[in-house]
């Protein structure tokens, strides 16, 4: 793959666009996204900790913002390197490897439902329930459709949200640079695809997940062959192509490094404010990734070292997947490089220890279980509820001047989108869009008014 293409900066739906002075296209999709709704909207959704009273636990916002940090120093440490000692990019572009990460970094939650991913995983569930004697709306998916509802993946709709649903709605979505689109998709390849690929080719992380929908596909294809992502079709039983899948734009490793980075620190941070974790545990974490130093600090209570362990672990990582990044750089350009930045890296070891304790102490504290079992209760009723208004419209033969007077007063209530409906794929994706948009309040208020107990 070739630099002079991974930057490009293209609008998509929109390449004959002119970037205003002093103003790039990649400062411009930043802002999109931030002043979006569906980015306003992460500040009531769970990161991994219930949102409760303790203002200082992450929601998803703050999240995103502290990834999209992350995500930009990682940018311009690179893009660095690839100016100054690989000279395959120009000066100038240094600040364009550095704004496409950080503009990624900062959408790549944008899809995920509420009560964090337990909520994804309820969707998926409710589908799957569902599709085990399917009727209605849910009977007509067709076999290549279904995994997309049975698995349902936040990646995927997130991908959604940018390039279809927020601004100009079926014509571009937000209308990013192909360049921002590329870095943002961790796994270029539709669920059926995947399906279809067979098991050899899935130790790619790239395909670990399916990260754009099926209707989706053509979008990302045509970004994907801008940027001279290496191509690979899949065949079906038949021998005829069924559809193709791509390697990761080189950037999305970086997105997902400073992700990776975020989420394995800052939940440590967070279970200790949370009283799940002791300080002894976290500092015993976090400071095998700091960096050495002959700095001495002033004494500090509790929280200033946590402050400070915190902020010297996450200077760590990052330098660990600088060098990763470089010690890999003819995989990841060839599209051989087939894990991730951090399990790669030198602070493997460390990051593991981190999500062993995550895996056994965090994720089974009793906060996080009710709210999975609560969260879960609550999307099902959500769905429940919903699906009716589906079912009838698709027997009205998508035609939402004709519906019962429950139904038009629901469609008022939730200003739920019934015109756009027209078929049973598009509808379902409808009802997911609604659902996985809610905040978890919101997600409560819906299940309380229309959930069938």
């Amino acid at each position: 793959m070739e630099w002079d293409r991974l930057l490009r900066l293209e609008r998509l739906n929109e390449p004959d666009y002119v970037p205003q002075k002093h103003r790039p296209i990649y400062s411009q999709d930043y802002d999109r996204i931030l002043f979006s709704q569906p980015f306003r909207r992460l500040a009531n959704k769970t990161q991994v900790h219930p949102l409760y009273d303790n203002d200082h636990i992450h929601h998803r916002l703050i999240h995103s913002l502290e990834v999209a940090s992350v995500g930009k120093t990682l940018g311009i440490e690179i893009g660095v390197w690839l100016a100054d000692e690989l000279k395959v990019i120009a000066q100038d572009q240094v600040e364009v490897v550095a704004g496409l990460v950080q503009t990624a970094c900062l959408a790549h939650d944008i899809g995920n439902p509420p009560f964090g991913h337990s909520g994804e995983a309820a969707i998926a569930a409710w589908f799957r329930d569902r599709l085990a004697q399917p009727s209605g709306a849910i009977a007509d998916l067709t076999v290549e459709q279904r995994p997309e509802f049975e698995a349902f993946e936040g990646n995927a709709q997130g991908f959604r949200i940018l390039t279809r649903t927020e601004m100009y709605r079926d014509a571009g979505g937000l209308r990013l640079a192909l360049g921002s689109l590329g870095a943002f998709t961790k796994y270029p390849v539709t669920a059926s695809v995947r399906g279809a690929m067979g098991v050899s080719a899935k130790p790619y992380i790239g395909t670990k997940k399916y990260g754009f929908f099926e209707n989706d596909a053509a979008t990302f294809a045509k970004a994907a062959d801008t940027l001279g992502l290496k191509r690979t079709d899949v065949a079906g039983p038949a021998g005829k192509v069924i559809g193709s899948w791509w390697r990761r734009h080189p950037l999305a490793f970086l997105m997902e490094a400073a992700d990776d980075v975020c989420y394995n620190v800052m939940d440590l941070e967070d279970a200790h404010l949370a009283g799940d974790l002791e300080f002894a545990t976290l500092r015993k974490l976090l400071l095998p990734l700091a960096p050495k130093s002959n700095k001495s600090y002033p004494e500090a209570d509790e929280a200033g070292q946590v402050s400070r362990l915190r902020a010297q672990a996450i200077t760590g990582a990052i330098a660990a997947c600088v060098e990763t990044f470089k010690t890999n750089y003819a995989d990841i350009m060839s599209g051989e490089f087939a894990g991730s930045l951090i399990e790669t890296s030198g602070k493997s070891a460390e990051f593991a220890a981190i999500k062993e304790t995550a895996k056994n102490r965090i994720f089974n504290a009793r906060r996080k279980t009710e709210l999975e079992v609560y969260g879960r209760n609550v999307v099902y009723r959500a769905l429940d509820g919903l699906m009716p208004l589906i079912d009838e419209l698709r027997d009205l033969n998508w035609k939402p001047k004709a519906l019962s007077g429950y139904h038009v007063q629901l469609a008022r209530a939730l200003a739920f989108p019934v015109g756009s409906a027209t078929n049973a794929y598009d509808a379902l994706h409808g009802m997911t869009d609604f659902v996985s948009g809610m905040t978890d309040r919101y997600a409560v208020k819906v299940a309380d008014m229309i959930g069938r107990r």
